[in-house]
């Protein structure tokens, strides 16, 4: 996994307008990068819900955020219309941001093992260093701290 004070690996993604969101044209700008396993299940959308409560005191700050899971671009904007999310989810069908930043990992549930993703998220300062990491995340109270330790390092 990806770790503090290294440089966070670009990448070039979809999102549900199909336009393509690069790390690097965001630099300038502090970015909350998360990564989630599946969209529509309970908690996949009460994080995107909570960041999405939580998206103007973010912008306050000068930060964006963005989803990133291996979802289809159809699913993402299926996801983001039901829930009203106002955020940017980027599609990585082909898990090769997912690999970058160690977060395709594989785990166990009921005694099988397969690959999936580990709920994690990347907080990454204006010139692309990753500043801060939460991995494997309980989604309970998660966006506050995000917001916190943004303000914290800000300062």
């Amino acid at each position: 996994m990806v770790q503090v004070g290294e440089i966070a690996p670009d990448f070039n993604l979809p999102d549900t307008d199909t336009k393509n969101v690069s790390l690097k044209e965001l630099k300038g700008s502090w970015v909350v990068l998360y990564f989630y396993p599946k969209d529509m299940t309970s908690g996949c959308t009460l994080e995107a819900l909570d960041f999405t409560a939580a998206k103007a005191s973010f912008d306050v700050e000068g930060a964006i955020i963005i989803g990133v899971s291996a979802d289809s671009l159809q699913s993402h904007v299926k996801f983001r219309e039901k829930n009203s999310l106002k955020h940017i989810l980027l599609s990585d069908e082909e898990k090769q941001t997912l690999e970058k930043y160690g977060v395709w990992q594989t785990k166990k549930q009921y005694g099988h093992e397969f690959k999936g993703i580990v709920r994690s998220t990347f907080l990454i300062d204006p010139h692309g260093k990753v500043a801060f990491t939460w991995p494997k995340v309980n989604v309970n109270g998660h966006v506050d701290e995000v917001l916190m330790k943004l303000r914290e390092l800000k300062k």
